[in-house]
């Protein structure tokens, strides 16, 4: 039978509340309050399930040990929808966990098929660069390759198949296709060696993803209860919803149409919002004072209230206006320019500055 969800596929989602209650996500509502000065896309709702993040919340609560994993695909453009991973590594980390960032080479030259040393490039160019100016720091971070880390995540890595049945995995990925085969064992691996003793031992472990990684999540849980050498807490995980691409869909690293690089020059920015960014409003003027933006599909006014306007008050009023059709589409796509024009000045800055601590990632 086929899953239901597959993580190798298109990653998009209709409809949260099914699948949440589908796979026995619980909601990350009453988090949100509780949690220290969350960054905007948490306090806004982007994250909205979670799996046992009560534990993360107590290591929070406390002060005591936690850790935060997540894993990069190499490929592409550093767009919009990775800077909503990045603003969650970089909050964490904050809070004090120690953050582990891996490179997912050996499934990008399994599974995508790319060479080793296109993906080591581009996983420093593109994603280190940019986690570093959006406020990644070497302290408590871990940053590394699959292909290049070190033995004791390997041995775990050699340990995993004796905990897994064909009929297991087939049920879960529908597949057992040797190249994910391996791309799973390595995930799991990157998911639980921080516990490892040679790390930082058994500690509560936070990782944040997109629902369609949950099978990963569950499996990784799964295995981890039946590996009795290590004493294993199973991980908790957060779900965010997807960044719609600049036309309604997916963001494509291979579409430059469908996303804002934050390499892309502000001018870049504006046209591609001007001319591709679907819009919620009506098809005249007259049917959209009448009746109002559809602010569920609208992609600019996405992005405003969940990554670029931080005042209440005016996310309040632009919703108001633009639900009620006092507000124009052009209106609100000049609004986003005008904050994507100085985010991303800022940024540009701020990337040249990141390139000197490269180093101290990579010397780890």
């Amino acid at each position: 039978m086929k899953p239901s969800i597959d993580p190798w596929g298109k990653g998009e989602v209709k409809d949260y509340g099914r699948l949440m209650e589908e796979f026995g996500l619980r909601p990350f509502d009453d988090f949100i309050k509780k949690l220290p000065d969350p960054p905007l896309l948490i306090r806004r709702g982007a994250v909205y399930a979670h799996r046992d993040f009560e534990r993360i919340h107590s290591a929070i609560k406390s002060k005591k040990p936690f850790a935060m994993m997540t894993g990069l695909m190499p490929s592409g453009k550093f767009h919009l929808g990775h800077m909503m991973v990045a603003q969650q590594i970089v909050y964490y980390q904050s809070l004090g966990a120690h953050v582990f960032v891996c490179v997912a080479d050996v499934e990008a030259y399994n599974v995508r098929r790319m060479p080793f040393d296109e993906l080591r490039r581009t996983a420093i160019e593109e994603y280190l660069i940019n986690y570093i100016a959006l406020g990644l720091r070497p302290k408590s971070c871990t940053f590394y390759f699959q292909s290049a880390h070190t033995v004791p995540y390997y041995r775990l890595i050699s340990m995993l198949p004796r905990r897994t049945t064909q009929n297991e995995f087939e049920a879960i990925y529908g597949t057992f296709d040797p190249q994910k085969l391996i791309s799973v064992f390595y995930q799991i691996a990157d998911i639980l060696h921080p516990q490892l003793p040679d790390y930082l031992g058994p500690l509560p472990l936070v990782v944040p993803v997109g629902v369609d990684q949950d099978p990963h999540i569950r499996y990784t849980r799964d295995i981890a209860s039946r590996i009795n050498e290590f004493r294993f807490i199973p991980p908790s995980s957060t779900y965010h919803k997807f960044a719609k691409g600049l036309q309604g869909g997916k963001m494509s690293s291979s579409d430059p149409t469908s996303y804002i690089a934050l390499t892309d020059t502000p001018e870049e920015a504006r046209k591609k919002i001007m001319k591709h960014a679907f819009s919620g409003g009506r098809d005249t003027v007259e049917e959209h004072r009448k009746l109002g933006a559809n602010l569920s599909v609208d992609v600019s006014y996405e992005y405003l209230y969940y990554l670029f306007e931080e005042d209440d008050r005016k996310m309040k009023k632009i919703t108001e206006d633009y639900g009620s059709g006092k507000m124009l589409t052009g209106e609100v796509k000049k609004f986003l320019s005008e904050k994507l024009e100085k985010f991303l000045i800022r940024h540009r800055e701020k990337r040249e500055k990141a390139i000197d601590l490269v180093p101290k990632f990579l010397e780890k």
